[in-house]
Parts: structure tokens; C-alpha cells; sequence
């Protein structure tokens, strides 16, 4: 009798063992961080693509920069989609953290938008101008102000300048330095503002035709550093299912869906 249960039991342990791996490998799922717009948008479109394939995609929204990439290092999500490869860099050496990039998907313009002052050359002595104040960001606000003549950095200034490094300026701007969420919200409050290109979509802004000035995107600095990146922790960019993120991203179908929706002002790198 003795014999009978323990060979039962054996059994049970090996369809047991058998109905796990069954369902690990045909309901792989990832959890994804990601911008509300355009980056849980595009997300959605290769959601689709991966169920397909049997990978579920679950995309987690937030409205800040700093607690997905936190959220990746400590294994509650699988990676993220919302920020360039600079801001990454920076964010690693700040926060001792481990992130890597897996992908480079797209652009977004930054640009310069009218708040109570409709032109550049409108701009009168000691106007205000808001930029925002997270990591490498605040830096190319200020290189985009300063290829328009406003401002002029200093000689050594890089990814990491903040208005500290403003070695002239003429029409004594006053640079108020705010998060990049709050750019939008406070534009009646300013003359200008500088604007990341997602909080410029959310709120209904077009950088390629509502801004008083652009980035070029041709430029080897765009194309190299401020490209928005898929981010995993480091040891994890084989993960097949990741992979399998990747070649949706960068299907024809979210090709398509970024140039049809967002008009250039998300511009697809692939």
C-alpha cells in the first residue's frame, strides 16, 4: 500500500512539474514602464503583436522619469520605454543603478513653445523662460536656447549643464527651471517654455508645428544621444520575450502608427 501512494505521489509531482513548463513557455508575460504618449501608446499597438506570438505585454503608465527606471532595477518590471539614452547614462551614475539600453525606437523634438510672448524676437529684457530641471534634459533646453541666440553656455558645458553654466545672457532671461510634467501647465505663466516632446503631445501641442523652434533631427548629436530607448537591467537583453519586444517595436505596423498619429512630432529611428 505504502508502494502505491509513494508511486501516486511520484506521478503527481511529474505532471505537476510537466503542466508548469507547458504553461511557462506558451504564456511568457513582461511588464513594461512607460510615458502615458506617446510610449504606452506605441506600446499598445506591439501588445497586439506580441499576443500573437503567445507573450503577453502589460504596459504600467507613469507621469515621472525617475520611478520606472527604479522600478527596472528592482525586478518589478521587465523594462521600460520613456526616456533617451543620455538622461539613462546620467541616471545610472546618480542612482547607482544598472540599466542598460536594449533598443533605440524613436525621436521626439524638443521645441519652444509661445507662452505670453508669441515669437522669439518678441522676447523683451528680463522675459521668463521655463526649461525643465531633470538630469540631461535641463542641458538640451539649454543648448536648444542657445543655437537660437538667446543664451550662450560655457565653453566646457555638456549633458550636465544647468543654468549655473550660462556664461552670457544678453537679454537678461530669467531661465526658471521646473519638472518637465509642469512645462505645459504653467505656459500661460511664462513667455517661453521648452518643452519635452511627451508632455508636449499630451497636451496637445505638435513641436513640428506648434513650436517657435525645433532641434534638427539630422544632427549626430540627436541621432546618438537623445534617441528614446527600450531599458532593461543589464543581464537581462536576451531575455527572448525583450527580444521579441524589440522586433515589435520596430515592425512596419508601429512604424506606421507613429508617423500616422503623431505627425512628426514622434519620429520612428528605424
Amino acid at each position: 500500500m505504502k508502494k502505491i501512494i509513494g508511486i501516486v505521489l511520484v506521478l503527481t509531482l511529474i505532471l505537476t512539474l510537466f503542466a508548469g513548463c507547458g504553461s511557462s513557455s506558451n504564456d511568457s508575460t513582461i511588464k513594461v514602464g512607460a510615458s502615458i504618449t506617446p510610449h504606452a501608446e506605441i506600446l499598445n499597438v506591439a501588445k497586439e503583436i506580441l499576443a500573437k506570438k503567445g507573450i503577453t505585454l502589460e504596459v504600467i503608465e507613469f507621469t515621472d522619469y525617475v520611478q520606472p527606471n527604479l522600478n527596472v532595477e528592482s525586478g518589478d518590471l521587465d523594462a521600460n520605454y520613456f526616456q533617451h539614452i543620455q538622461y539613462l547614462k546620467q541616471f545610472n551614475i546618480d542612482n547607482n543603478t544598472h540599466l542598460v539600453s536594449v533598443a533605440s525606437i524613436h525621436y521626439e523634438p524638443f521645441g519652444i513653445f509661445p507662452g505670453k510672448t508669441s515669437s522669439i524676437t518678441d522676447l523683451k529684457d528680463g522675459a521668463k523662460i521655463s526649461v525643465p530641471n531633470d538630469g540631461t534634459n535641463e542641458a538640451r533646453a539649454l543648448m536648444l536656447l542657445e543655437a537660437q541666440g538667446l543664451i550662450k553656455l560655457k565653453e566646457d558645458a555638456d549633458f550636465t549643464a544647468t543654468i549655473l553654466d550660462i556664461a552670457e545672457n544678453p537679454k537678461n532671461l530669467e531661465i526658471i527651471e521646473l519638472e518637465a510634467a509642469q512645462l505645459t501647465k504653467t505656459l500661460q505663466d511664462v513667455d517661453l517654455a521648452v518643452i519635452n516632446g511627451n508632455y508636449a503631445i499630451q497636451a496637445g501641442l505638435n513641436a513640428t508645428t506648434d513650436a517657435l523652434a525645433i532641434e534638427d533631427k539630422d544632427s549626430d548629436v540627436i541621432k546618438n544621444d537623445y534617441m528614446n530607448i527600450l531599458c532593461v537591467k543589464e543581464g537581462n537583453e536576451n531575455n527572448p520575450a525583450i527580444l521579441e519586444l524589440v522586433k515589435a517595436l520596430k515592425s512596419d505596423e508601429v512604424k506606421k502608427f507613429i508617423e500616422d498619429k503623431y505627425e512628426g512630432a514622434v519620429v520612428p529611428m528605424f
